[in-house]
C-alpha cells in the first residue's frame, strides 16, 4: 500500500485527497483519530448488545479494514466494524435458547452467504441481485429486523432500571437532533457515557436497584466494576469457557471462543444478508459518488471483503463487520479519502485490542443506559426499512406491494412461527424474510401486466398516458389503463 503525497502534504481550500493519495503523515494520523472516534461508538455498542466480548470486537474491526482496504486494492476508502443489523439475530438466538458460540456460528454463516453473494456479483453484475430483492423486499426486511427486537428492550433492558432507560432515550433524542456536525454522529456513544454517569450517581443517591435474575428478584448497583478492578491493563482478550454462561448476566465478559453451528439458528440469522447487501451496495455507491470515481467493478470485491472479514471475525469470537456510514460521513466533511488514514484508523483500534480493562469498563455498562439507547436505535433500524422505500418510490397503492409486505412484516414484528415436529421452529425474522421474498415475487408473477410492471420501486417510466416502460429493458408498451385512477387494493 503506497500513497503518492498530495499537495506536498498539505491540504489547500477545496481540495480533494483521492484514496490513493495521502497528507503529511502527522495529518494523516490525526485524521486516523478521527476515524476511530467516529467509529468508535457503534463498534463497541453493538457488540455488547450482541453479548459479545467490545474489546475483542474493536480489535477484530481493525484487522477486517486492514484486509478489506488489500483485497480492494486501496480503492474503496471504507471502515469496517459492527454492524446494528446483527443485534436482531444474535437477540432472536438467546431467546431461543443459544448461547454466543452458537451466535458466532450463525453470523459465521451469513458471512459466508454474503461473500457468495459477492461472487456471483463479481460475476454477473450488480442487476440480478436487484432484481431478487428489489427495494420493496429489502425495505421490509430492514423494518421486520428492527422491528422485531421491540420485546428486547420491553422485557430485558428496560425493567432492569426504568428510570435511567427513560431519560438516557430522552438524551439520545436530544442529541441526536440537537448537535451538529460530528457530535451529532457520535450522539449514541455521547448518551452512554452520560448513562453510565447518570448510573453512578443514582447508586449513590438512591442505593441499588430492584431485578429479576433466573425468576429471583435480587439487589444489584446499576454500575458493578468488579471485572473491572481484576482486568489487566495489557493483554489479549480471555478465552472463554461458556459453561455457566447466561444470557444479560453483569458477570460475564466473553472472549476469545470457536464457533458451534445449528441450523435453526443459521436460518434464523440468513435473512440479515439482504441488510448487508443493501448496506453494502449503498455505501459503495456514496464513496463513487464523493470520489468522482465509478466502483461498479469493486461492488462484488467489496462484499467478498466484507464477507470475508466477517467469517474471520466470528471465527474469533467476535461480532461480524460491515463498512460504516460514520466514517463515510467524515470522508464528506473533510474531503480527505485517503486509504491511509484507515490504516491509522485500524491500527489503533488493534492496539485498544490489547487492553481488557477497557473491555471489562465497556461490558459493565448499566442494562437501564442499554435500554434507553435500545428504545430509540430498534426503532430506528426499523425506519430506515421506510427510508429504503420513500427513495425508491415504492407504491403501496399497488396491491402487489402491499399484500405480500404486509404479511412478511407481521410475521417477523410478531415473531409469529411454523413448527416443524419438535425439534425444528422457524419463525420471526427468519420466516418474515422467506415469507417477504417468496410472496412477492408469486405476487408479481400472478398480477395483472401493468401491476407486476409497477411494483417493486421507481423503475416504471411514464412514455404517455397510460403507456409505460420499464427502464432498462426493452421500450415495448403495456397494458393501458387510466392513470387518473389509483391502482386499487384490497384494502381500497
Amino acid at each position: 500500500m503506497i500513497w503518492k503525497l498530495h499537495g506536498n502534504g498539505e491540504l489547500k481550500p477545496g481540495a480533494v485527497v483521492a484514496p490513493d493519495e495521502r497528507l503529511s503523515w502527522g495529518k494523516t494520523i490525526g485524521l486516523g483519530a478521527q476515524h476511530v472516534v467516529a467509529m468508535f461508538g457503534a463498534t463497541f455498542v453493538f457488540p455488547l448488545l450482541m453479548g459479545l466480548n467490545p474489546q475483542l470486537a474493536v480489535m477484530m474491526s481493525g484487522v477486517a479494514t486492514l484486509i478489506f482496504l488489500a483485497l480492494t486494492r486501496n480503492r474503496v476508502p471504507s471502515y469496517l466494524g459492527s454492524s446494528a443489523s446483527f443485534v436482531g439475530v444474535a437477540t432472536a438466538i438467546y431467546g431461543m435458547g443459544g448461547n454466543p458460540a452458537q451466535v458466532s456460528g450463525a453470523l459465521l454463516c451469513v458471512g459466508l452467504a454474503l461473500l457468495l453473494v459477492g461472487v456471483v456479483i463479481h460475476i454477473a453484475g450488480a442487476r440480478v441481485i436487484h432484481r431478487l430483492l428489489p427495494p420493496v423486499v429489502t425495505g421490509a426486511v430492514v423494518m421486520l429486523i428492527g422491528f422485531n427486537l421491540a420485546p428486547v428492550v420491553a422485557k430485558t433492558y428496560w425493567p432492569q432500571d426504568q428510570w435511567t432507560a427513560f431519560i438516557v432515550m430522552l438524551v439520545v433524542v436530544f442529541l441526536s437532533v440537537g448537535l451538529r456536525g460530528f457530535l451529532g454522529r457520535i450522539a449514541i456513544f455521547l448518551s452512554l457515557v452520560f448513562g453510565y454517569l447518570l448510573s453512578a450517581v443514582f447508586d449513590q443517591a438512591f442505593g441499588p436497584v430492584s431485578r429479576m435474575v433466573d425468576g429471583k428478584t435480587v439487589e444489584a448497583f446499576r454500575v458493578d466494576w468488579t471485572n473491572v478492578r481484576q482486568a489487566d491493563w495489557f493483554g489479549l482478550p480471555p478465552v472463554t469457557d461458556l459453561a455457566g454462561w447466561t444470557y444479560g448476566a453483569s458477570d460475564n465478559v466473553l472472549g476469545f471462543h470457536l464457533p458451534q453451528f445449528n441450523l435453526a439458528f443459521i436460518l434464523v440469522a440468513l435473512p440479515v444478508v439482504i441488510a448487508l447487501i443493501a448496506e453494502n451496495t449503498g455505501h459503495v455507491k456514496a464513496v463513487a459518488e464523493m470520489t468522482g470515481k465509478n466502483l461498479d467493478d469493486q461492488m462484488g470485491t467489496a462484499i467478498i471483503a466484507d464477507g470475508l472479514t466477517s467469517m474471520i471475525a466470528t471465527g474469533a469470537g467476535a461480532g461480524p463487520t460491515t463498512t460504516y456510514a460514520e466514517n463515510i460521513g467524515v470522508m464528506a466533511a473533510t474531503r480527505v479519502y485517503s486509504t491511509a488514514a484507515y490504516v491509522v484508523a485500524a491500527l489503533v483500534a488493534i492496539g485498544f485490542g490489547f487492553s481488557p480493562k477497557f473491555g471489562a469498563v465497556i461490558s459493565a455498562t448499566p442494562g437501564g443506559v442499554l435500554g434507553g439507547i435500545c428504545v430509540v436505535l430498534y426503532g430506528m433500524i426499523g425506519l430506515l426499512g421506510a427510508k429504503i422505500w420513500k427513495e425508491n418510490g415504492v407504491d403501496f397503492g399497488n396491491p402487489v406491494n402491499l399484500v405480500p409486505v404486509s404479511a412478511g412484516i407481521i410475521i417477523g414484528v410478531g415473531d409469529v412461527s411454523l413448527h416443524f415436529g419438535e425439534n425444528f421452529t422457524l419463525g420471526g425474522i427468519a420466516l418474515g424474510t422467506i415469507a417477504t421474498v417468496a410472496l412477492w415475487h408469486a405476487a408479481r408473477a400472478i398480477a395483472p401486466k401493468y401491476l407486476s410492471d409497477a411494483a417493486g420501486g421507481s423503475n416504471l417510466v411514464l412514455d404517455a398516458p397510460g403507456i409505460y416502460t420499464v427502464e432498462g429493458e426493452q421500450d415495448e408498451p403495456y397494458e393501458k389503463y387510466d392513470p387518473s385512477k389509483k391502482l386499487q387494493s384490497p384494502l381500497g
